[in-house]
C-alpha cells in the first residue's frame, strides 16, 4: 500500500537567530529581537517505523584522546598572497569559507580571481545563481583570466548543484542567499533555506574533502544576512570592506579555524582586477600629519603583523546644549570613556565642544592599545598644539589615568623603527622587554596619562598625575 505523503506544516523562524516555533510571536524568546518571526512552509518527511529508525541507525562510539590520531592540514596557495595570509597561509583542503561585504564591493571579483588561480592545479567549479555563465566568462575576460580547468554552471537548485560537484576538489557558491533545495517550501533566501543548504554543503565538504568558497549577502548593518548558524557551520568567515570610491579594500578574518582570527589582508582594486598591496607602511597615515593638531600614530597588531595607523581627531564648538560624540574605526564606548578620563585626571574641558575621531583608510581598531593614540589625539585636538610627526604612541588607559601594558610591545617598537619614527611613547611596565631597542629610537616610558601629556607638551599637566 502506497504511503499518504504529508501535507506541509507551516511554522515560524527568526531571521537573527533562528529559532523555530510553532506560532507567530512579536519577540523572539532566544535572542530577544523584536518582529523577526518569519513563517516557512516546511514538508514533513515521512517518519519511518521505530524498527526501521533502529536498523538503519549506526553506532558511534567514543575515542580516548590518546588514541586520536592527529590529521595534518596541507594548505594550498590561492595565487594571492594577501588572500593567503588572511586565510592563515592558504586554503586548507574540506574547508567553507564564507565571504560577505557590501553590494559591488569585488566579492565576485575576488573569488573569480582566485578560482582562475587554483583552476592550474585543481578542478574548479564556479555556481553562479545570480548571474549567466556569459556574465561570469565577461569578467574573467575583462580580468584576463582563462582555465580549461574552471567550469561554469548557472544553477540555484542545490540538489543539482550536488550532482555536478563530482570530480570538482574546489566548489564557488555565488550566492548561498540565491540557492535552496526542494526539501523545503520557503523561497531562496529565507531562514530555513539559508539554514539548510549550508548545512548541506557543510557535509559534502566534509565528506569528500571538497572546499567551498560561498558568497553571503550582508544586511544593511553590514551583518551577515541570515541566521547566525550560517557562521557557526564556517571554518573560515571573511569580511570584504571598503568604500567603493575608493581604490584600497580590506579583507578581515572574524573567525578561522585553521588560523588566526585577527588577520587583515589590503588590496587595490585596478583595472586588471585586485591585487595585493604589500607595502602598507603608509597606507593608513596622512602625509600632513604633524602640521594639523589632532593626529596621532599607534603600532596596531592584526593578527600576525603590525601595521601603523594615525588617528585623527576634530574639535569643534558645539552649538547645541549636548556636544556630539562621533567615530570611525573607533569604539564609541571607548571614545566616551577616554573623554570623561581626559576631563577628570587631566582637567582637559570636553562638556561643550563636539568630538569627531576617524581612523586613516577605514581601518577599524579595537584593542586596548590604541588608547593612549587617541588620548594623545584629543589632546592635541583641544590645545591646538601638532605632534611630531615621527612620534608613535601605545598603550592600554584605566579608568584612573593609569597606563597599562600591552602584549607584543617589542613588535610594536620594532615597526616604528622599520618606517622611520624616532620617538616611542609606551607603558613604563612595557620598558624592559623594548630597552633592546634603545639605542635605535628614543623609549619615553610613562606611567599616568598626565605623564605622556607632559612628554608631548600639549598642556600643563596636574602634578599627581
Amino acid at each position: 500500500m502506497a504511503t499518504k505523503q504529508k501535507a506541509p506544516v507551516s511554522q515560524f523562524v527568526c531571521s537573527q537567530c533562528g529559532y523555530t516555533a510553532p506560532k507567530w510571536l512579536g519577540k523572539c524568546p532566544d535572542c530577544g529581537e523584536f518582529n523577526t518571526m518569519q513563517e516557512e512552509l516546511v514538508r514533513v518527511a515521512d517518519t519511518p517505523s521505530r524498527m526501521g529508525a533502529v536498523a538503519q541507525k549506526t553506532q558511534t562510539r567514543a575515542i580516548p584522546l590518546s588514541k586520536v590520531g592527529y590529521e595534518k592540514f596541507n594548505r594550498v596557495n590561492c595565487g594571492i598572497e594577501e588572500f593567503d595570509t588572511v586565510l592563515g597561509g592558504g586554503m586548507v583542503r574540506g574547508s567553507l569559507v564564507l565571504l560577505g561585504g557590501d553590494p559591488g564591493i569585488g566579492k565576485s571579483t575576488l573569488l573569480t580571481q582566485v578560482s582562475a588561480n587554483l583552476a592550474k592545479e585543481e578542478k574548479v567549479l564556479y555556481v553562479s545563481a545570480e548571474e549567466s555563465c556569459s556574465q561570469v566568462k565577461m569578467r574573467c575576460e575583462r580580468l584576463g583570466l582563462t582555465s580549461d580547468n574552471l567550469y561554469l554552471l548557472n544553477e540555484t537548485c542545490l540538489e543539482d548543484i550536488e550532482t555536478s560537484i563530482d570530480g570538482h576538489t574546489v566548489v564557488v557558491i555565488d550566492s548561498i542567499q540565491a540557492v535552496y533545495t526542494e526539501t523545503l517550501s520557503s523561497s531562496a533566501g529565507s531562514v530555513g533555506q539559508v539554514r539548510e543548504c549550508a548545512s548541506k554543503l557543510m557535509r559534502i565538504a566534509k565528506s569528500q574533502n571538497v572546499t567551498f568558497f560561498i558568497i553571503g549577502h550582508v544586511t544593511k548593518e553590514g551583518a551577515l544576512a541570515g541566521p547566525k548558524v550560517l557562521e557557526h557551520i564556517m571554518d573560515t568567515v571573511l569580511y570584504f570592506e571598503g568604500q567603493q570610491e575608493d581604490n584600497y579594500r580590506l579583507l578581515r578574518a572574524v573567525k578561522n579555524r585553521f588560523g588566526s582570527a585577527q588577520e587583515v589582508g589590503v588590496f587595490e582594486m585596478t583595472d586588471a582586477g585586485i591585487k595585493s598591496v604589500g607595502d602598507y607602511a603608509n597606507l593608513f597615515l596622512s602625509d600632513t600629519r604633524g602640521i594639523s593638531a589632532g593626529s596621532a600614530v599607534t603600532p596596531s597588531e592584526s593578527g600576525n603583523r603590525c601595521m601603523n595607523v594615525e588617528i585623527q581627531t576634530l574639535i569643534a564648538k558645539t552649538p547645541f546644549g549636548a556636544p556630539r560624540r562621533m567615530s570611525l574605526g573607533v569604539d564609541y564606548n571607548k571614545l566616551v570613556v577616554l573623554i570623561a578620563v581626559l576631563e577628570k585626571r587631566c582637567g582637559i574641558p570636553f562638556f561643550a565642544s563636539d568630538v569627531y575621531i576617524n581612523a586613516m583608510g577605514g581601518i577599524k581598531l579595537g584593542e586596548p592599545s590604541v588608547d593612549l593614540a587617541i588620548c594623545a589625539s584629543l589632546a592635541s585636538g583641544a590645545s591646538d598644539t601638532p605632534i611630531d610627526k615621527y612620534t608613535a604612541l601605545f598603550g592600554e588607559v584605566g579608568l584612573t589615568g593609569e597606563i597599562r601594558p600591552v602584549s607584543q610591545a617589542d613588535k610594536r617598537v620594532n615597526e616604528c623603527i622599520k618606517t622611520g619614527f624616532k620617538r616611542v611613547i609606551l607603558p613604563a611596565k612595557n620598558m624592559k622587554i623594548c630597552q633592546k631597542y634603545a639605542d635605535k629610537i628614543e623609549l619615553v616610558p610613562v606611567q599616568y596619562v598626565g605623564q605622556m601629556i607632559k612628554a608631548l607638551s600639549l598642556r600643563p599637566a596636574p602634578t599627581n598625575n
